[in-house]
Order: C-alpha cells, then sequence, then structure tokens
C-alpha cells in the first residue's frame, strides 16, 4: 500500500508555484500544488484529460474556461477535457491544492 503525508510533502517556492508529484501511474496523476500569495497557474487545457482541483488550504481563484471563482479550502473545481483552466493565489496566504488528472496525460 501507499501512503503519502501531505503535511511532510507540502513546500513553496518563492519563485513559483511549486507542484509535487505524490502518486504517479499509468491511469492517473496526483500532485500537490502549493503556491504562495502571488502565485498563479497560467491557464491551459488538456485534450483528453479531465482535472480536479481540491483546495486543502487556503483559497484561490479557479478559473475554468470563461468562468472565474474564489474557492475556499474543503472545496472541490472539476476542469473538463479540453476546456482552459487556471489558479491565482490572489490572498495573502499560501495556498495548497490537491490535483487528481486521469487518464495520464502522456507529457507527464
Amino acid at each position: 500500500m501507499q501512503v503519502t503525508t501531505i503535511e511532510k510533502m507540502k513546500s513553496f517556492s518563492p519563485e513559483k508555484m511549486k507542484k509535487i508529484n505524490l502518486f504517479d501511474t499509468k491511469n492517473l496523476f496526483c500532485d500537490l500544488y502549493c503556491f504562495e500569495p502571488g502565485q498563479a497557474q497560467k491557464p491551459h487545457a488538456h485534450e483528453g484529460e479531465d482535472k480536479v482541483y481540491y483546495v486543502l488550504e487556503g483559497e484561490g481563484s479557479f478559473r475554468v474556461g470563461a468562468e472565474e471563482q474564489t474557492v475556499k479550502a474543503h472545496s472541490a473545481v472539476l476542469a473538463p477535457a479540453g476546456v482552459d483552466h487556471g489558479v491565482t493565489n490572489r490572498s495573502s496566504q499560501r495556498l495548497v491544492v490537491l490535483v487528481l488528472m486521469a487518464p495520464k496525460p502522456h507529457h507527464h
């Protein structure tokens, strides 16, 4: 059984958002995205993969398609395949997001 402790995996960088891989299988990947205040993941899309963002700590501004919404801890956001999506930490606190994507993209 693979078990990972999120608290021990969290890591932040003053330069840019940190992506920390938690699980990586042939079917999916699960990452931790750690944002300092003001950091962002620029909008992008994945043609064949749906993505779920789950906010663990803080709050972020999530964009999916033309919609943008502030989402707080303990809430999840779905970014369907082929739709532009991104995250910005506009708060003064750190933002930690659990990210699941399946099927696993070929480039990851």
